[in-house]
């Protein structure tokens, strides 16, 4: 029996949607050589992170083993799969591999951090191969919502990985390559040990439908509309962009880009040569000269992002452009659950402007990028897999994939962010769990998930503050401490103001104790913090967070 085994390990991305991180390592228990397959990251929200801008998978694990790791490997340029690679280069500090177009995008993103953005590797599609370690890495073109995504094909001694990154069923996806039977037919030929897969759609029971079935639907909207004609989906979903910009010329409407991700999105596609005949654009000051009825914006924020572009015209005037009653907005995406909140709060803005809304409820504005269980029964059934283990979706996924793959009899396990799996037996076994959290990147510091302090601030938002400030000579009171409120009511059940309610019943405390308690800072501070939320709890019904100042000026 060999002493080596061939292992995955996700660090983010497995039981939940975003934040990709899977690594794979091959060699003796506890020194494998290894990759990392994607590096991504996911959006917060106000009731869990508020103030957050990005959430970032813990690498630990993988950085305390960087001198075993070989190479990174991002199959497509979605922000979940790419997005945290200038965030967390430096903790790696190992080439990154990418077809061309994820690589331009990856190259900027490194750029824009002052990294080297010739740490960026490009790649060919297969047959190149990349020799990293112990592996021999292939990336097969697949279709998805953006162009060159890629499947990866993990050679190593123990035998073959494919790997899915996010990918559909496609024969016609507009932009980048179509989705080829036979190749994943031959690849299955040859032989593939384990198959680790996107979960994403696996409650769909429908098979996936193309992108280019979106186009009369779309055309047909942007002709019979009379007012201008806003839409906004993912920057990063090419087609769509060029289904929407194909629209508007057919309707006779001039093209304008609002939001830079768009624009750089745009940008990139067509110097990669993968954009081609796209529709020219006006700049939004020439697009503010038009009547609406010629306009056609294509605009960032489909996810209720409060600074993007479809936010900024919901709250009136984008760029001097403004939306009016009578013109039509188009969501052409599908809502991220976690995001409802902010879409519908665009929506209603623009309802309240008289502009008509138009979301994707029915299908007919847009398509997934992902398989549906059908398109996932496909792919298992031409590669034939020794075994599959799902990735890329909520715990609720990677159960019903892994129970669909097991009545097909393919050996499967759910194995969510921490949980290493060896790929080396008959059948895929859970054999540690590592710690696999998540960083905050708050302004420009990384924080831990458990570090406290996003923790803290939701309690000040639940519960409002006090700033409480005591001076004291030596050990004796200097005057009487004085309470700062922050987010609390102002007044109380007794009408006084309740900074005032604090302060005497902080002064009566100061009176009252004794010198043990005034000699120590613990003390005191404990004493001072329980006045303070006794008062606040009879006066407003509330216990705020209390923050205690004590000052000590040395006796002369």
């Amino acid at each position: 029996m060999s002493s080596e085994r061939l292992i995955y390990l996700p660090l983010g991305g497995a039981g939940e949607v975003g934040m990709n991180a899977y690594v794979y390592g091959y060699g003796p228990p506890g020194k494998e050589r290894l990759i990392l397959v994607d590096l991504g990251l996911t959006f917060p929200d106000m009731d869990t992170t508020p103030g957050v801008g990005v959430i970032l998978p813990d690498i630990s694990w993988l950085a305390e083993r960087a001198d075993r790791l070989d190479g990174i490997f991002i199959t497509h340029a979605h922000e979940d799969h790419v997005g945290a690679v200038a965030h967390l280069w430096r903790e790696l500090g190992v080439p990154v591999h990418a077809r061309n177009f994820t690589a331009r995008i990856a190259k900027l993103k490194m750029q824009e951090a002052g990294l080297p953005p010739e740490e960026i590797r490009t790649v060919a599609a297969r047959p190149e191969t990349v020799e990293a370690g112990p592996f021999s890495v292939q990336f097969v073109p697949v279709s998805h919502s953006l162009p060159e995504a890629s499947a990866l094909i993990i050679d190593t001694p123990a035998g073959r990985v494919v790997h899915s990154g996010d990918l559909k069923l496609d024969p016609t996806p507009i932009i980048g390559e179509p989705w080829d039977p036979e190749t994943f037919a031959e690849i299955g030929r040859e032989g593939v040990r384990a198959f680790t897969c996107d979960s994403t759609n696996v409650f769909n029971l429908h098979p996936g439908r193309s992108e280019a079935s979106l186009q009369p639907a779309i055309e047909a909207l942007v002709r019979g509309a009379t007012g201008a004609v806003a839409a906004t989906t993912f920057a990063s979903n090419v087609a769509r962009l060029k289904t929407l910009a194909d629209a508007g010329r057919a309707a006779g409407r001039s093209i304008c880009l609002l939001g830079r991700a768009m624009n750089q999105m745009v940008t990139v596609a067509v110097e990669s040569g993968v954009l081609k005949d796209f529709p020219r654009t006006i700049p939004p000051e020439d697009a503010a000269q038009l009547s609406p009825e010629n306009l056609m914006l294509i605009v960032t924020g489909s996810q209720g992002e409060r600074r993007a572009a479809s936010a900024q015209l919901a709250q009136g005037k984008y760029m001097g452009l403004r939306m009016r009653e009578g013109d039509t907005f188009l969501l052409s995406s599908k809502t991220i659950p976690g995001n409802e909140r902010g879409v519908l709060k665009v929506v209603n803005q623009f309802s309240e402007m008289g502009v008509d809304v138009i979301d994707e409820s029915d299908g007919t504005y847009h398509v997934s990028g992902h398989a549906n269980r059908p398109d996932l029964e496909e792919l298992t059934r031409l590669l034939a897999p020794a075994m599959t283990v799902p990735l890329h979706g909520e715990h609720r996924h990677l159960r019903e994939h892994a129970r669909i793959a097991r009545e097909t009899g393919t050996p499967s396990v759910i194995a969510p962010n921490g949980a290493m799996v060896d790929l080396t037996g008959d059948a895929p076994r859970i054999v540690e769990h590592v710690e696999a959290g998540r960083i905050y990147l708050d302004g420009s510091a990384l924080v831990g998930q458990f570090d406290g302090v996003v923790r803290d601030r939701i309690r000040v938002a639940l519960n409002g503050m006090v700033i409480v400030t005591a001076v004291l000579e030596g050990d004796d009171p200097l005057g009487e401490p004085w309470a700062d409120i922050v987010g609390l009511a102002e007044t109380g059940r007794s009408n006084a103001p309740l900074d005032e309610a604090i302060e005497t019943e902080l002064a009566a405390f100061m009176e009252r104790a004794g010198a043990k308690v005034l000699r120590s800072d613990e003390k005191l501070e404990d004493g001072l913090r329980r006045v303070v939320r006794q008062v606040a709890m009879e006066e407003i019904g509330k216990k705020p967070e209390v923050r205690v100042v004590i000052s000590r000026l040395d006796p002369e």
